[in-house]
């Protein structure tokens, strides 16, 4: 009997969850007329992409809708088992998811607003917790440069569990001037692939670490090999990219695409559509909690390395004689970056040559 994926076992069946989003994706074509009746048009090769595009009176525009997942969950359990909030972490973390989606379509976000969901309002008598969330969304909000607008906190009663929080949130971005939207359509063979790297689970991957920590003696307080606490690592805040890709911009370089690397791992990198190879020659150090988190779920490397961000947090796919300009931006932004392989013709496929890996296409499913 074939052993089953550790991620659905944890409850997160992506094959499941990918067929409803196809089907959603089809759906939404179906509308895509009614913005000419304002003055605007569907870019529908957007759709599938991080970020819907549309034109509206020569600029193009981006919009998207993210959500946190289940990481507040491990947030709530950590706070109730050490009294330590980290709860503006998890705000951060659900800015970032949104955010890094957006600017991977070579959009800037304007406007960002939040969804606070709690199966109750008594949420919010613990002021102090209430204000942490406030507190790392504005300073997520800080960090990619947009507005926080608004949003909504409904009091979900029977839908929600007492004591849970539900995050998530929308943001609409702009194309600067007069440059097109990085859809992939530029993509070719001979173009590097610079890995950019992550801090740790992002935004993704929270049901199954508290699978695992449901199996280790201390849970959450169980201490990896550094000292640090497990829950404590999964909660440390993500990066958000926005920044280097507003630097790439305004750089003059045209990327030839953008993968922001969450759920699906390194599948997300032949993640745009043309029937190209994607050779990965060297890959960035994984973080810590990552690495502990796989070895306890017995995931080889890889289950892992299309499951998890195995430290890759994202990807710029640009002409190779942009390649050092780029890592040069990162670098400028506090991130550490590498060359990490090359597009080449062929099949679509990632073949891992540190891990002695290939990802078929069949493999890919919708991976958005």
């Amino acid at each position: 009997m074939a052993k089953q994926d550790p991620y659905q076992a944890s409850g997160v069946d992506y094959e499941l969850l990918d067929s409803g989003k196809r089907t959603a994706v089809e759906a939404a074509l179906a509308t895509s007329h009614w913005l000419g009746m304002r003055g605007g048009a569907a870019v529908d090769a957007s759709r599938g992409e991080s970020a819907f595009v549309f034109e509206y009176e020569g600029r193009s525009f981006a919009f998207v809708m993210e959500g946190l997942g289940t990481k507040s969950v491990v947030a709530q359990m950590y706070y109730e088992a050490t009294g330590e909030d980290r709860f503006a972490s998890v705000a951060y973390d659900t800015v970032a998811a949104i955010v890094n989606d957006l600017c991977s379509v070579g959009a800037l976000p304007l406007v960002t607003n939040a969804y606070f969901a709690t199966g109750g309002s008594e949420w919010y008598a613990d002021v102090a917790r209430s204000r942490s969330l406030i507190q790392g969304w504005t300073a997520a909000c800080d960090t990619a440069e947009c507005t926080w607008g608004g949003g909504e906190s409904p009091s979900l009663v029977g839908l929600l569990n007492d004591g849970a929080l539900e995050i998530a949130g929308t943001s609409v971005g702009v194309v600067p001037g007069d440059a097109r939207p990085v859809l992939g359509n530029d993509l070719a063979p001979g173009d590097a692939i610079v890995l950019v790297q992550s801090n740790g689970l992002h935004s993704n991957g929270a049901a199954l670490a508290r699978s695992v920590a449901g199996r280790l003696g201390e849970g959450l307080l169980t201490r990896l090999p550094s000292g640090v606490a497990f829950g404590e690592a999964l909660l440390t805040p993500g990066v958000i990219y926005v920044p280097l890709v507003a630097r790439i911009l305004s750089s003059g370089i045209r990327p030839s695409y953008l993968s922001h690397i969450t759920g699906h791992g390194l599948l997300k990198i032949m993640r745009p559509r043309k029937p190209f190879t994607y050779r990965l020659t060297a890959l960035p150090d994984v973080p810590e909690v990552l690495q502990f988190l796989a070895d306890h779920a017995e995931m080889d490397s890889k289950v892992a390395y299309r499951t998890l961000n195995m430290g890759v947090g994202y990807a710029v796919y640009c002409r190779e004689q942009d390649a050092s300009s780029i890592i040069d931006l990162a670098e400028a932004c506090g991130y550490s970056a590498m060359v990490g392989g090359r597009v080449e013709a062929g099949s679509r496929r990632v073949v891992v040559e540190p891990l002695d890996v290939v990802y078929g296409e069949a493999e890919l499913q919708f991976a958005a």
